[in-house]
């Protein structure tokens, strides 16, 4: 919850945050093994230096689709100004406009947003492919089952094409998409963005098709109980 409530403060101020302090944590619902968490966080506030963001936290059974709230909660975040740079007020909420390319994909499936760390990277500080595509397999994964609602793997991977490195400290922005449905597949298209957290610059930087089966319980492919069109 503080990892999005951080990438929304930054995304509103482009500038660097930290966290203050966390009100009104409600825990109200656990989350079982096998949901998909979802977060989704709003900037409610915002002050001259200081933002609150509201962080709602939703579990989703990809069997079911069924969805309820597991906990929300508010995070005060503080601007940190560069010590280079004299410190500039906050835009209030009135006056934000939200930049268009954070929302690249309106149509896709699923969207994943994950910040880039240094264990994430590889010797040159850089998002290691290997670790980019996994975060591509997981939405794939995800789209998939949302679809068909089926327990799904990952058959195979069409040319998966890196086109532009992300640096430790940037926002992976994954989105997906079912492009293919047959009796017991169906392939879901991910693409992958880089945005530059202070300045907002985004950089289209990976794609692949990604091959997605059906399995029973044990493991052997069936067809789709659903029609999944």
């Amino acid at each position: 919850m503080d990892k999005v409530a951080f990438i929304a403060a930054t995304r509103y101020g482009r500038r660097s945050f930290v966290t203050a302090s966390c009100d009104k944590v409600d825990f109200v619902k656990p989350a079982y093994k096998g949901n998909i968490v979802d977060f989704a966080a709003k900037v409610i506030h915002a002050g001259n230096r200081s933002l609150q963001v509201e962080v709602i936290m939703q579990a989703e059974n990809m069997l079911t689709n069924e969805r309820h709230v597991c906990t929300r909660g508010i995070f005060n975040m503080v601007a940190v100004p560069d010590k280079a740079e004299k410190a500039a007020d906050i835009k209030p909420l009135s006056e934000i406009e939200l930049t268009p390319g954070i929302h690249a994909e309106p149509d896709a499936d699923l969207r994943i947003v994950e910040l880039v760390f240094a264990d994430d990277t590889n010797h040159l500080g850089t998002l290691f492919g290997g670790h980019g595509l996994s975060l591509m397999a997981k939405a794939g994964f995800i789209a998939s089952a949302r679809k068909c609602q089926e327990v799904m793997v990952l058959a195979s991977v069409e040319k998966t094409n890196f086109l532009a490195p992300i640096a430790v400290g940037g926002i992976v922005d994954l989105s997906a998409k079912v492009v293919r449905v047959g009796r017991s597949s169906m392939t879901v298209k991910v693409k992958m963005w880089g945005e530059e957290l202070l300045s907002g610059k985004r950089t289209f930087c990976a794609d692949s098709d990604f091959i997605m089966v059906a399995v029973d319980k044990d493991g052997k492919s069936k067809p789709f109980k659903q029609d999944s069109d």
